[in-house]
């Protein structure tokens, strides 16, 4: 499983060992197969007998889905014709659903019957990895003020945020960058050499990138949502980083585990992994100072104006019944860890195709030394090279294989008949999508610029530069029928326009400061966990100085 921490020796061995005893004392549960779902590859439409031979095959690959769950979903979508189709895991049962009007079924679908809410409640399991969050499986029961926060507040807040976040982005680059260490002779001799190349360069520097691009995204997302004084707080930042992966780590193993003794496990396994605590304790009293404030300015008292998440949050929660700053802290762990997870494994993603693909950082570098730069950054938009690059990037080796993720928390049924029963999932096939050539012509080709309207790649570059002319240009904000990567419908991303904003700002200055390139392109640069694709930690890079 590669996660996104600096360093995951401390733990390791408890994870590995509390994946072995979730494996281990979920089996007698696991070998039993729903009765009233068929033990092929398409969803149920009725009741079917139980066959012990075929339910043995079945839960094997549903465990099989923890290690191969990306080309599992893939090979159902290449069988499918474009219907509904089933995968199994270890504690799920997923109908994907590729069809434009089965998509609207789900979009349309009510909160009380598919919820997107219940689906992120069992993936993430916050009453054990965010300090007893313990959600409602209904959007909006306790307002979702945190949508305006994200999709108004923070975006409209941008013109502000971005030049201090290009300084501050520009100056830990620098900083990380000096402080590598460069390949000297001795390394020919050390294990280290095995994964670049028979052929070292001496004299370089190998940037480990995945801890370069954390450290820079926990850094922008702490500025934005937090303020400056936990931005500069280094052991909170410290917690901040390292709860994205115990999240990810301990929310695993709960859901493996049978209900019945995985309370246990979760309270046992949350106290050793500590970093969701020190995050509350430290955002705890800022949360209730800033209802104080609150207070104070409806008595007419003057106090500081804020700009950033806490603040928002706060002041667009239902003033029926305020949020609490124990429920204020909450949202923002959320938050937290959905942004700087997905924006950390895209980025660097990026990264890997920037090097993969070095034809395009000059037509990028003069678009950012260009005036649009400075317009990118009094209004959040623009950049429409980079923002194809790193869409582009996001289409060939998105982080998730399905998205649109719904819970059945009451019975579904599909126009064609295809049943959800209560816990199913419906979900799209995200990643077999997008190299469909259906929708993305030449799918499998990597082309930066693609979605750029030709005449402005033109304009911009003095060629079509290989642009596929049945391609339909479109921005990485998009939400549309082919391109799921924020999620669908009413139920998009709220924050998308603000991490559009924060990867063209943390990529835009590795392009204006390096010429990169991979120190080994034939060594393998990501692995698979569930759905998820996660690059890996120890893909190093040489950054070259690019002289003005």
């Amino acid at each position: 499983m590669a996660l996104l921490s600096i360093d995951t020796n401390i733990y390791s061995n408890i994870i590995l060992y509390g994946l072995v005893i979730a494996f281990l004392t979920s089996l007698p549960k696991s070998w039993i197969l729903r009765p009233g779902t068929k033990t092929d590859n398409h969803p149920s439409k009725g009741s079917y007998p139980l066959n012990l031979g075929a339910t043995i095959r079945n839960r094997w690959r549903a465990w099989t889905f923890l290690i191969k769950g990306p080309s599992i979903i893939q090979d159902g979508y290449n069988k499918s014709n474009g219907d509904p189709y089933e995968v199994f895991s270890p504690d799920n049962r997923y109908v994907f659903v590729s069809k434009e009007e089965h998509i609207k079924e789900v979009d349309s679908a009510p909160d009380t019957v598919l919820s997107l809410q219940a689906a992120s409640k069992q993936m993430l399991q916050p009453k054990y990895t965010m300090a007893g969050f313990n959600w409602f499986d209904r959007r909006g029961t306790e307002g979702v003020g945190f949508v305006r926060a994200l999709r108004t507040l923070l975006t409209n807040n941008l013109p502000a945020v971005l030049p201090e976040l290009r300084v501050s982005v520009s100056k830990l680059i620098d900083e990380m960058h000096d402080s590598h260490s460069a390949v000297d002779g001795k390394l020919k001799s050390l294990l280290d050499v095995k994964v670049i190349s028979a052929d070292v360069e001496i004299g370089v520097k190998h940037s480990p990138l995945l801890p370069m691009v954390l450290r820079l995204t926990a850094l922008t997302n702490a500025r934005a949502f937090f303020g400056q004084e936990l931005c500069q707080n280094e052991n909170f930042m410290r917690s901040a980083m390292a709860y994205i992966e115990q999240t990810l780590a301990l929310a695993e193993i709960i859901r493996l585990l049978p209900s019945s003794i995985a309370p246990i496990f979760g309270k046992v396994l949350a106290k050793t992994l500590t970093s969701q605590k020190e995050i509350f304790k430290a955002m705890m009293p800022i949360a209730e100072e800033r209802i104080r404030e609150k207070e104070l300015k409806a008595l007419g008292q003057k106090v500081p104006i804020h700009h950033d998440c806490i603040q928002w949050i706060m002041e667009t929660a239902p003033r029926s019944n305020p949020w609490s700053a124990e429920r204020i802290v909450h949202e923002l762990m959320a938050i937290w860890f959905g942004s700087v997870h997905v924006l950390t494994t895209t980025i660097a993603f990026a990264m890997h195709d920037l090097c993969l693909h070095p034809e395009h950082t000059e037509p990028l570098r003069t678009e950012l030394r260009s005036d649009a730069y400075s317009e990118f950054e009094r209004t959040g938009k623009g950049l429409p090279l980079l923002d194809s690059f790193i869409k582009e990037s996001a289409r060939l080796t998105p982080v998730e294989s399905m998205s649109t993720r719904r819970q059945a928390i009451a019975p579904f049924t599909f126009s064609d008949g295809t049943h959800l029963a209560v816990g199913d999932w419906a979900v799209t096939p995200l990643r077999a999508m997008l190299h469909d050539d259906a929708h993305f012509p030449e799918a499998n080709q990597f082309n930066g610029f693609r979605h750029v309207q030709p005449a402005v790649l033109e304009k911009l570059t003095g060629s079509n530069f290989g642009s596929l002319e049945a391609q339909e240009p479109s921005l990485l904000t998009d939400v549309n029928k082919h391109w799921h990567v924020w999620g669908t419908g009413r139920m998009a991303c709220p924050g998308r326009f603000y991490a559009a904003a924060a990867m063209k700002t943390i990529i835009g200055q590795f392009i204006l400061k390096f010429d990169a390139s991979l120190v080994n392109e034939e060594e393998s640069r990501f692995i698979s966990w569930r759905s998820f694709i996660y690059p890996r930690n120890r893909t190093k890079v040489i950054f070259r100085p690019v002289e003005e």
